[in-house]
């Protein structure tokens, strides 16, 4: 670090650095001076402008952005359940490792949503098939830092069932229900339909109607064994509480929303992974799409089989052929997200307490999946509904 010491500091004379006084009328000595102060000043200058050159190019290269490379491994999340099955096929079927390419593949399957975005928010997977609200909630709490939506994966297919003697909304005062997990799309589902129904629940299971987030197995035996009174929950679990455990549906999810749309399921990707590999990002989007498109183009039975094999894989049992039929028949899988549905999903989560009110403009990017869809005969694009880029 160098100093100057400037007009009035004491012991020094008034001067401007870098210049030489010069008076008419000095001799040659003094010229020959001031030639030689010139030239050091000129070779000074030099030496320090090369410096600074060399300071410029190492500033330069050290700000350059790294070149964006396909990943060496993608670690992907889903669930075990009929809303997955984009997930489900594009892991049995092989169609997201071969658009992968040289990028392996690896997979974790989770029971509910805010266990996943824990796994994602710890690098532990890149990216994940989710409900839609604890996305918005990872999304919120981080300041639109941690995620983005990239692609819509199932619509449909979630119900409230109960018990056969529970009749309407007005039968449900003290009962105990549950969920798959607090925070997650069918938990903030149930919390603001019943605070629509003019009950009180509190994020710890108290209030006029007990919700215990339980996970979907244990949910099945539990109200098998009369220990739970109903459940909110998606396919197959609603399909198999009604086909195996005598339950009867109170609220079908699809009448609550226009048109009977709402999002299920989502595929969203950690934002600096994104950022890092966008090409392995639009492999997946590719794997994802030929995925939806074959669960949209082959016959029933077929499906089902290949269903049926991956999720004795993944959840550890085999389904009835009428459990995988009625859960299909609920469901509607579709790459477009549907994001005008976004701000009341927002706002749900806010009425159940499980999220903070805040701006989620920019949650999407659906730039890749458009141009994904741009290279597909039969796709269209999607859009973000002014909540992101498409």
């Amino acid at each position: 670090m160098s100093s100057t010491h400037g007009p009035g500091t004491p012991g020094t004379k008034p001067a401007t650095p870098g210049t030489t006084r010069i008076v008419a009328g000095e001799t040659g000595k003094p010229q020959r001076k001031r030639t030689l102060e010139i030239s050091l000043a000129v070779g000074l200058a030099l030496l320090i402008g090369a410096g600074a050159a060399v300071a410029s190019v190492n500033r330069t290269d050290a700000a350059a952005p790294v070149a964006a490379t396909p990943a060496t491994e993608l670690k992907l999340g889903y669930f075990g359940n009929i809303t997955h099955a984009p997930a489900l096929v594009g892991v049995s079927q092989g169609q997201l490792a071969k658009n992968l390419g040289s990028t392996k593949l690896s997979t974790q399957v989770f029971n509910a949503g805010p266990a996943a975005i824990e796994a994602l928010n710890a690098g532990a997977i890149d990216a994940t098939y989710i409900g839609p609200n604890p996305a918005i909630n990872s999304y919120v709490k981080s300041k639109g830092e941690s995620i983005s939506i990239i692609a819509g994966a199932a619509a449909g297919g979630a119900q409230l069932v109960v018990k056969p003697e529970i009749a309407s909304a007005a039968d449900l005062a003290g009962r105990k229900l549950a969920t798959p997990q607090l925070g997650g799309t069918q938990d903030v589902a149930l919390r603001a339909w019943l605070g629509a129904q003019g009950y009180r629940t509190t994020t710890d299971g108290g209030g006029d109607v007990a919700i215990n987030p339980t996970e979907n197995a244990q949910t099945l035996k539990l109200f098998q064994d009369g220990k739970l009174d109903g459940a909110w929950l998606p396919e197959p679990w609603a399909s198999r509480l009604v086909l195996q455990a005598g339950a009867k549906v109170l609220v079908d999810e699809k009448d609550l929303w226009d048109k009977g749309e709402f999002i299920t399921t989502v595929l969203i990707v950690n934002k600096k992974f994104a950022a890092a590999h966008p090409d392995t990002v639009k492999a997946l989007l590719k794997g994802h799409t030929e995925s939806v498109d074959w669960l949209n183009t082959t016959a029933p039975g077929e499906k089902s089989r290949v269903l049926n094999a991956v999720l004795k894989e993944s959840a550890g049992a085999a389904l009835p052929d009428d459990v995988i039929g009625r859960s299909l028949q609920n469901i509607t899988f579709t790459a477009d997200p549907l994001a005008g549905t976004y701000r009341k999903l927002l706002q749900d989560g806010v009425d159940a307490g499980t999220t903070s009110q805040a701006d989620i403009n920019g949650i999407f990017d659906l730039t890749a999946l458009n141009s994904v869809l741009g290279g597909n005969p039969a796709g269209t694009n999607v859009s973000a509904q002014g909540l992101g880029k498409d």
